[in-house]
């Protein structure tokens, strides 16, 4: 299992959108996700700043089997208008580098 940590940031005035847009995602996407590998997405928002903490088998695989999922695609139109970049799956992202942990120094 993975943990993946990324960041994004919203358009200025979008927060509130952003919030809604996730009080309850569709069950059809949880569906996906749950099929693509991901156990659990947690994301925090700070100001205009989101951090994602992904928990995934394998997060490349993730993206690329959502890349072009009409389920996911039909979220991304949702949410990349509220985003300041797009993310259209494509692309080998890894996330942030982790520097280091309690867990693998103990």
């Amino acid at each position: 299992m993975q943990r993946i940590v990324s960041r994004t940031r919203l358009r200025a005035g979008q927060e509130s959108a952003y919030e809604e847009a996730h009080a309850a995602i569709p069950p059809e996407l949880v569906d996906r996700l749950r099929g693509a590998g991901v156990s659990n997405w947690s994301i925090w928002r700070d100001g205009r700043d989101l951090v994602h903490l992904i928990e995934v088998e394998d997060y490349r695989a993730m993206r690329r089997s959502l890349a072009d999922d009409p389920v996911n695609a039909a979220w991304q139109d949702v949410i990349n208008p509220l985003l300041e970049a797009d993310d259209d799956y494509s692309g080998s992202d890894d996330g942030i580098p982790l520097v280091w942990t309690l867990e693998g120094q103990a």
